[in-house]
């Protein structure tokens, strides 16, 4: 376990699984300059790997751990001790979930148990001491619960009617979060994500497959983007602020759940215009529809209501659409061209996202 941290040693310890993802880099840069110390969990031997990450390993731990194994899970909470818990790990690419949906139910859905137990153990055998009485534990719901949707917009009393494995394993999550909260009196909440995006978003969701296609027709690379369902509308927001609202949320004296999204709808369809504007291309010479890519049970719209949120959280979206299209694009516009010329620094850009 990395012991090389900065700053005081009595300040607040947090674990994050799924460090090496979009949300878990966001939410370790949010934390370190709120003065955490931060921990990563990794599985066995892996590193991380991805661009956006290795300029924080001088600051963040790395401690390892598996959420389809309760035992490492207990190991390495006992190692941090950690005040927080953040389990942003998942199986989180959703046609992926048509396909593997065991081991998605194993570690998007199973993995929360695990790491609650887990928590719930070392609790147990460290007493209420001062310092870990209070460990509080966040879990990364999904607005795909959504699914078959019964109200427009959805807030928190909003029925669940998940559309895939994915969401299906997230319910049960989402599920056993609250049940612990009710039934052992643990600090922990959920907090219900719609869809949040960035340069870091991995390549297979649809938002940057978009804008790594423009950039890569813009670049002479490729002439043509298949997509699916261009029809499917989203509350696309940004994921740098919604990592503040997931600390905003565990720091609240009374654990709850929250709605997180902007109110807004685009289309994918929006996306794409967007995207392709943005890099001074008419998408109609590009863009081709393959329907192997529409899902089985598709998820029409979703749309968060946060009047929760931004009444007792005071947390509320700071990025708008077409500023978080562009930025996409711009950023993969440089990654592509530097990829294009064989700079090393993009190695890991294009993987998947954990």
């Amino acid at each position: 376990m990395h012991d090389a941290f900065k700053g005081d040693p009595l300040s607040k310890r947090a674990l994050i699984t799924g460090i090496t993802g979009q949300d878990g880099s966001y939410l370790a840069e949010h934390l370190l300059g709120e003065g955490y110390r931060v921990w990563g969990l990794v599985r066995g031997q892996d590193s991380p790997r991805k661009p956006w990450i290795r300029p924080l390993l001088k600051d963040i731990g790395l401690v390892q751990g598996d959420l389809l194994d309760q035992k490492s899970l207990t190991t390495a909470i006992d190692q941090v001790q950690p005040d927080e818990v953040y389990n942003l790990g998942a199986i989180s690419y959703v046609p992926l979930s048509w396909k593997q949906p065991q081991i998605t139910a194993e570690v998007t859905g199973l993995g929360v148990l695990r790491l609650l137990e887990a928590m719930r153990t070392v609790l147990g055998a460290t007493g209420n001491g001062p310092r870990h009485q209070d460990m509080r534990f966040y879990q990364a719901s999904s607005s795909e619960m959504f699914g078959k949707v019964r109200e427009e917009p959805q807030n928190e009393l909003t029925g669940f009617h998940p559309r895939s494995p994915y969401a299906v394993a997230k319910t049960y999550g989402h599920y056993i979060t609250q049940n612990y909260r009710e039934s052992f009196g643990m600090h922990c909440v959920s907090g219900i994500l719609f869809n949040h995006e960035s340069p870091r978003r991995g390549p297979e969701f649809v938002t940057r497959k978009i804008t790594l296609g423009v950039a890569r027709i813009k670049l002479g690379l490729d002439d043509h983007l298949r997509l699916g369902n261009l029809e499917a509308r989203r509350d696309w927001g940004f994921a740098g602020d919604y990592v503040r609202a997931m600390h905003l949320m565990v720091r609240s004296d009374t654990p709850k759940d929250y709605v997180i999204g902007t109110g807004r709808t685009h289309s994918v369809r929006d996306v794409v215009e967007t995207a392709f504007a943005a890099a001074g291309l008419d998408w109609r010479a590009h863009v081709l529809v393959d329907q192997d890519l529409i899902r089985p049970a598709e998820v029409d719209t979703l749309r968060a209501d946060s009047t929760l949120a931004r009444r007792e959280l005071g947390w509320q979206a700071r990025v708008g659409f077409e500023e978080l299209v562009r930025m996409m694009v711009e950023s993969d516009l440089r990654s592509v061209a530097q990829a294009k010329s064989g700079s090393p620094d993009v190695e890991g850009l294009f993987g998947a996202v954990s």
